[in-house]
C-alpha cells in the first residue's frame, strides 16, 4: 500500500495519511502499530499528557502509538469529530483481526484521498468531558480551548 503523511485537509487536524494507489472496499489499508500497554498504563499517560494515538483492543492489551511517529496508521483522522468540513465523510474504520487491529476501506478509495476513520461516539464525548472539566495538563487544555472558541464548538 502506497500510503504518505501530509498535512490535513480538515482544519486544526495537523497530518493527515493519504493514499497514492486505489484502495478497494474492504481492503486492510494499514496496521496500527505501537507499543503494547494495558489500560492501567494508558490511563497514567493520560495524566502526564503523553497519550492521544491509542487503540483499545481490551483492558490487558492497547496499542500506544504517541511515541512511534514512524507508524502511519497514527495519522489517520476522524473527519466527523469536534470540527466537521462537510466536504470529508469517514471512508474506513478500525478493525479487530486475531489481536491486532487494522485500518479497513468501508467504501472504494481513489489515489490522493485522505484516509478518514471513526475515533467513536465515546472519544469524542471523553474529549468534550476533558475541555469541559479542564481534565487536560495545561499545555493540551489551551490547545483544546482555542479550538473549542476559534470553531465554536459545543460541549
Amino acid at each position: 500500500m502506497a500510503l504518505i503523511v501530509k498535512k490535513s485537509q480538515l482544519p486544526a487536524a495537523g497530518k493527515g495519511l493519504f493514499t497514492t494507489k486505489f484502495i478497494p472496499k474492504g481492503k486492510k489499508i494499514i496496521e496500527y502499530r505501537g507499543e503494547i500497554i494495558d489500560w492501567k498504563e494508558y490511563c497514567k499517560r493520560v495524566k502526564e499528557d503523553k497519550d492521544g494515538y491509542m487503540a483499545y483492543i481490551n483492558r490487558k492489551k492497547c496499542i500506544d502509538a504517541y511515541n512511534t511517529p514512524q507508524y502511519k496508521a497514527r495519522y489517520a483522522n476522524d473527519a466527523e469529530g469536534l470540527i466537521k468540513d462537510k466536504r470529508f465523510k469517514n471512508n474506513a474504520e478500525y478493525q479487530v483481526i486475531d489481536d491486532k487491529v487494522y485500518i479497513v476501506a468501508k467504501r472504494d478509495i481513489q489515489p490522493g484521498e485522505e484516509i478518514f476513520v471513526s475515533y467513536s461516539k465515546e472519544y469524542w464525548d471523553a474529549v468534550r468531558y476533558n475541555i469541559k472539566h479542564k481534565v487536560y495538563g495545561e499545555e493540551k487544555q489551551k490547545f483544546w480551548e482555542k479550538l473549542v472558541k476559534k470553531y465554536k464548538i459545543k460541549l
